[in-house]
């Protein structure tokens, strides 16, 4: 039996007692959606002060199962893994202890920690005391240390029961989905717009992803995979959509009539009229960007503005403040950062010297010779997706880019990830030829390379090269294959 205790996030401790009930009733069933699909058998109790997760299962892929879910359940800052045992006498509660960290505590030294509630003849004190002592005496080279020690024995003590901590896990925090209103984050696949989403759904909020495509059909793969992730690992307790809206026409028109310094916030207050759109259409009040303040052009102070001006719709902006590396480094902790490197970067509009002081009036004069008709033809034409289906149309998609993880001895494999995480791990394969083409170097020096032998793209997670193998199908390279080790 696998038994863990959810301590509830201390922002919702605190909350009055209505809201706070309505929080850990949120919680509760999320987990109980989430666990299920691990161990149907799994029972989820909800406490005033905590969440039980017990599941009567022995096998060790159920428990690792059980704590990757709740690790990524919003709402949970640490849970406990613990050993439940029922006592009588101080006795039985060391005896379940030996057992159990004996062998954590040998050569070391630890102290025992104490948390109790109910009515008992002995305190906590007497119980760190007595199971202190008797560790101290009965393991081998283990000795009592009180500051500092390497283990901390922690036991919970609750009426009749005694729960012994196993380990302590630590989840992603935030608040229960969905105890905030929904928005819709305006997602490119990048670092930026993976990880605002990220933290939108940390939040609370049920997060829905608008995509504008400005590079085709591998482009909008690219992010249906990233959004799909992104709601699989962290928001699958509940259904979001997913809506691709074509945004090729806008930027031809934009090129065409709109003075070349102007065209970046131009471009984006069109995005943002758009998004405001499809969001009153799905009831829907706020908008989230990746925008950090000053990264590039069109993310001063005075173009925010200026663009913030286009729409009465709230625009959220989590990164604000954030430095490109501190994204960056939270995209890897997440799981979207090799995702978002192979992206394809497709801005569409590129100003030679783009204004950094927008003037609104200026834009607005700009704005006049846009032909608006176009705009509203792409909005009309808005795809517009459950999330769920993401999986198997992407399947359906990717059928061509075939994946072996056998190979044949004439093959070769372009390896293709960065050179420093191939200094790391260098591929090695006998009998097979390995080439090292960085993924960033495929679409300008793969023709290069003889077209009458059989390509096999290599990376970590396979994520990469799919998506490679595509952008090179659509450009006529169809003897490319993805390398999968088993």
């Amino acid at each position: 039996m696998f038994k863990f205790i959810v301590k509830l996030h201390p922002e919702i401790a605190i909350k009055s007692k209505s809201v706070r009930k309505r929080f850990t009733k949120i919680l509760t069933s999320n987990i109980k959606i989430l666990t299920s699909q691990v161990d149907e058998h799994a029972k989820v109790h909800k406490n005033w002060d905590n969440i039980t997760v017990v599941s009567p299962s022995s096998e060790q892929h159920v428990r690792d199962g059980l704590v990757d879910a709740l690790k990524r359940v919003p709402g949970i800052v640490q849970f406990i893994e613990v050993q439940e045992t029922k006592f009588e006498t101080l006795d039985d509660i060391y005896q379940e202890a030996l057992a159990l960290v004996a062998p954590a505590i040998q050569g070391k030294t630890f102290c025992v920690r104490c948390k109790r509630q109910g009515s008992h003849d002995f305190t906590s004190s007497d119980v760190e005391r007595y199971v202190g002592g008797g560790l101290n005496q009965y393991v081998e080279g283990a000795s009592v240390k009180l500051s500092k020690p390497e283990v901390t024995v922690k036991i919970e003590v609750k009426n009749e029961f005694a729960y012994i901590v196993k380990e302590t896990h630590f989840g992603m925090g935030g608040f229960p989905l969905p105890t905030q209103e929904d928005v819709l984050s305006l997602m490119s696949g990048g670092f930026d717009s993976s990880v605002a989403s990220y933290l939108m759904i940390r939040k609370g909020t049920r997060t829905h992803f608008l995509f504008f495509n400005l590079g085709g059909a591998a482009h909008e793969i690219g992010v249906k995979q990233a959004s799909f992730y992104l709601w699989k690992q962290f928001s699958a307790s509940h259904r979001v959509k997913f809506i691709a809206i074509d945004f090729e026409p806008v930027v031809a028109e934009i090129l065409e009539n709109v003075e070349n310094s102007q065209m970046g916030v131009v471009l984006k207050r069109m995005m943002m009229r758009a998004g405001s759109q499809v969001a009153d259409k799905l009831g829907i009040q706020a908008l989230v960007t990746g925008e950090s303040l000053g990264q590039v052009s069109s993310q001063t102070l005075a173009n925010l503005n200026v663009i913030d001006r286009v729409t009465d719709t709230l625009i959220l902006r989590p990164l604000i403040q954030h430095d490109k590396q501190e994204i960056i480094d939270l995209a890897r902790r997440i799981g979207t950062a090799e995702m978002s490197e192979t992206m394809p970067e497709y801005c569409g509009v590129i100003s030679k010297k783009p204004t950094v002081k927008a003037k609104l009036s200026v834009i607005e004069e700009e704005e006049s010779k846009f032909d608006f008709d176009v705009l509203n033809t792409v909005i009309d034409n808005a795809r517009v997706m459950d999330i769920r289906d993401i999986e198997k149309e992407s399947k359906e998609e990717v059928k061509e880019a075939e994946s072996v993880a056998d190979l044949p001895s004439d093959a070769v494999v372009l390896d293709i990830r960065s050179p420093e995480e191939e200094d790391d791990e260098p591929l090695e394969l006998d009998h097979v030829e390995v080439m090292h083409l960085p993924f960033y170097r495929l679409a300008t020096q793969f023709g290069d390379l003889p077209q009458d032998k059989d390509y096999y793209l290599y990376c970590k997670k396979g994520v990469m090269s799919q998506l490679q193998a595509l952008i090179l199908h659509e450009n006529g390279f169809t003897k490319v294959k993805v390398y999968r080790p088993e």
